[in-house]
């Protein structure tokens, strides 16, 4: 189901976290869950991943995770500030993760504005009691390319998340 990279680094994700005896939890729009699929998708993950939302709209955003409402006419879903208050709910509604990644983006093929182009992604990673990040990307392809770029950059901050502190 998943690219064998895709896969190689969902295993990379699992050992770093299970060595360090973390916890993952995921927040995903545009992903629609891809995220929390492909860790899942590795044998053995069943020891660090704790959960997945997925937060389509943005009711699901506010109701799952406490995203504030005042963000969406202010900023719009697709926004950093969207990406962090999903990973900061995460970690809040979450008890035992560790990390956080949330995801929210335009993948495609339309809703894309001058502004707001298709494959525009916002990516946060939280660790809990650490840093928070937020990166902006606008990934090329169809919206399947844009989505499996958004998977792969979310799993390598998560490694980068797991190393934090060493």
């Amino acid at each position: 189901m998943f690219p064998d990279d895709l896969l190689a680094l969902a295993e990379q994700v699992r050992d770093a976290f299970t060595a360090r005896g973390l916890w993952l939890a995921t927040a995903e729009s545009c992903t629609g869950g891809l995220i929390a699929g492909c860790v899942t998708a590795v044998a053995g993950s069943s020891a660090m991943m704790d959960r997945g939302f997925v937060t389509y709209t943005n009711e699901a955003k506010t109701g799952m995770l406490g995203v504030p409402t005042a963000l969406f006419p202010a900023v719009g879903a697709v926004s950093p500030e969207v990406a962090q208050a999903m990973a900061e709910g995460v970690l809040s509604r979450a008890g035992r993760a560790d990390v956080s990644l949330a995801v929210t983006g335009v993948a495609g093929p339309g809703g894309g504005s001058a502004d707001k182009p298709v494959g525009l992604v916002y990516i946060a990673c939280a660790r809990r009691g650490g840093s928070i990040g937020v990166e902006r990307h606008v990934f090329p392809g169809d919206r399947t390319a844009i989505r499996l770029a958004t998977v792969k950059r979310a799993l390598e901050l998560a490694l980068a998340a797991a190393a934090e502190g060493e």
